[in-house]
């Protein structure tokens, strides 16, 4: 989880130190304060650094994007080494 966090935090430039990053906390709206054009980023970020890629038309995609938790547990389920 602190991987992911890092790389949001890096990726998006954010003034956050990773390890303050609430892994419950939403990263749309509250919380991070995200946008969706920071959503955007991030997946691109992930695509990038884990092999896979986010779609928008996921059906999910609401439920992976809700926290640092659920994007992180759906990284790793779908990680390619």
């Amino acid at each position: 989880m602190a991987e992911v966090a890092a790389l949001i935090v890096e990726g998006l430039n954010l003034e956050v130190n990773p390890t303050e990053v609430d892994p419950d906390a939403p990263l749309y709206g509250a919380g991070l304060g995200l946008d969706s054009i920071d959503m955007l980023e991030i997946a691109l970020l992930i695509s990038k650094q884990y092999g896979f890629q986010l779609k928008s038309d996921l059906d999910n995609k609401e439920e992976i994007f809700s926290s640092l938790r659920s994007l992180t547990q759906h990284i790793a389920s779908q990680r390619v080494e």
